[in-house]
């Protein structure tokens, strides 16, 4: 990125209007410095604050990605502790977390922060501690199954009021963080 001084500063000022950063807590000497209240905005917990942060530098990554590249910030004992965490954060409402689908050739899923909007490709949550539960399949002829136009009709339905509840989520996106 290229910034010169008063776009820094305007963005400076336009986090501080919205409690999401300010004037470093006990700082001194002859430089104003700042840090985020990511924290304190969101009620994280250190490993939740730990984990944004990564995937916000990072990118999509592995729970053992970011068991190793949170250390500095938080230290997770077990891989456990960092999949508590990534589902804490996939349960908020709304979500600020998803897992992306496992891509070809590989062992684990990754997981992407959704701060800034919805991901192509993202896999529908699940608990990411417990197995995958038993795959049911539709009957061979959809009319040998009665409730088949109902379950259509309720996932129309669901279908309309995740798209409003996107649209809403990226029009607050845009005002809390665009220009």
């Amino acid at each position: 990125m290229h910034l010169d001084e008063e776009e820094v500063r305007l963005a400076l000022r336009r986090l501080e209007d919205r409690g999401l950063a300010g004037r470093a807590r006990g700082a001194d000497g002859r430089v104003t410095k700042y840090e985020h209240w990511l924290g304190e905005a969101f009620n994280f917990s250190r490993a939740e604050t730990a984990l944004i942060c990564v995937l916000l530098l990072r990118g999509p990554q592995t729970p053992g990605e970011l068991r190793g590249r949170t250390e500095r910030l938080h230290r997770f004992d077990e891989i456990g502790e960092v999949l508590a965490g990534l589902q804490k954060l996939m349960e908020r409402e709304p979500p600020l977390v998803a897992v992306l689908p496992r891509q070809p050739g590989t062992k684990e899923a990754r997981y992407t922060h959704l701060l800034s909007g919805p991901v192509e490709s993202v896999a529908a949550p699940e608990n990411i501690s417990a197995p995958r539960a038993a795959v049911q399949f539709a009957p061979r002829n959809a009319t040998d199954d009665p409730a088949h136009e109902e379950r259509i009709a309720q996932i129309e339905a669901t279908v309309a009021e995740l798209k409003q509840e996107m649209a809403t989520l990226r029009q607050k996106f845009d005002d809390l963080f665009g220009d």
